[in-house]
């Protein structure tokens, strides 16, 4: 079977990360072309070296490439702000877009959650690294016990953070906030992300509260427990550190959350969540890559089989 010949826009961290896993990893796409703005990248020289057609014109280099006419989907692992003239451009040639920036064009996708709700939207949104790891125990914690309030903290090693997500902090809380309401099921959502300077850098660590319902704590625990070993499936370095936790706020003591617009009782749930990287490009502690271009890759698959079915049809 013929392999789906893909793109990447965006030769910084993730986009390399990302051409890398595609070529050692996957029975289904095909490395068309990396494209990049700075032809010294080491992206690009890497994806030279590895023989994949290269561009440093951007989105419009790419356009004029002779490869492009054989492109099927491309991946934009640039910024939020660059995404929508990407877009435009790509869908005016009908191109199937995964957009792993913040800018939220297309639907929130988190493969084990609603991976397979959207494989025929024009553009897919990853949402983010702190949404594909916290998400999917939302939504585990959700289909047990009603999640009143989610939130989330990301800590990832300063420098796992390149350029584009430094310039993309501002949209990662609010893309996050929305897809912890909209993917994961909770009523509110908030998110934080922090970039932890420590030397030697620290592995990709995520913490998730939930306020919800009274509910069976065992079986929250089993649905937050199968949640991790589904998303272990294409993330290996994903895991719990510790069992998870619970709290009931008493009516004698209720919490004061102002997002909630009055006092809360219930139970409160705690996941705390580590994210080892494969090392595909960065060392194992940039579990925030990780996770991004893994689920990226997942997502594209599933699409480029369902274009297949649908050509054979």
């Amino acid at each position: 079977m013929s392999k789906t010949k893909v793109a990447i826009i965006g030769s910084g961290n993730i986009g390399t990360d990302l051409m890398i896993k595609i070529m050692r990893l996957s029975n289904v796409l095909e490395m068309g072309a990396m494209v990049g703005i700075d032809p010294e990248s080491d992206g690009l020289q890497r994806a030279k070296r590895m023989g994949v057609a290269i561009t440093s014109d951007g989105v419009d280099g790419l356009v004029a490439m002779p490869e492009f006419a054989d492109i099927a989907i491309v991946f934009d692992a640039t910024s939020a702000g660059a995404h929508k003239k990407h877009n435009d451009i790509l869908q005016a040639h009908g191109k199937r877009v995964i957009d792993l920036t913040p800018a939220a064009i297309g639907p929130y996708t988190i493969p084990p959650v609603n991976g397979d709700a959207n494989l025929d939207a024009p553009n897919v949104n990853m949402v983010t690294c702190g949404g594909q790891a916290t998400i999917p125990i939302v939504h585990a914690i959700d289909r047990v016990a009603n999640v009143r309030y989610g939130e989330i903290v990301a800590s990832i090693a300063s420098k796992s953070a390149g350029p584009g997500t430094r310039a993309n902090i501002d949209e990662f809380t609010e893309t996050t906030s929305q897809a912890i309401r909209d993917v994961g099921g909770a009523e509110r959502g908030k998110a934080v992300i922090i970039l932890n300077p420590a030397e030697p850098p620290l592995i990709m660590r995520d913490t998730v509260y939930c306020l919800c319902d009274e509910a069976d704590q065992d079986a929250i625990s089993k649905s937050v427990e199968d949640m991790v070993a589904e998303v272990q499936t294409y993330v290996p370095g994903y895991r719990l550190k510790q069992a998870v936790q619970f709290e009931h706020i008493g009516s004698n003591r209720p919490l004061h959350i102002p997002e909630m617009g009055g006092d809360y009782t219930g139970l409160k749930v705690t996941v705390f969540l580590e994210v080892e990287g494969a090392a595909h490009y960065l060392p194992a502690y940039a579990g925030n890559l990780d996770i991004m271009t893994s689920a990226a890759l997942k997502t594209a698959e599933k699409i480029a089989q369902r274009m297949t079915q649908g050509a054979a049809a």
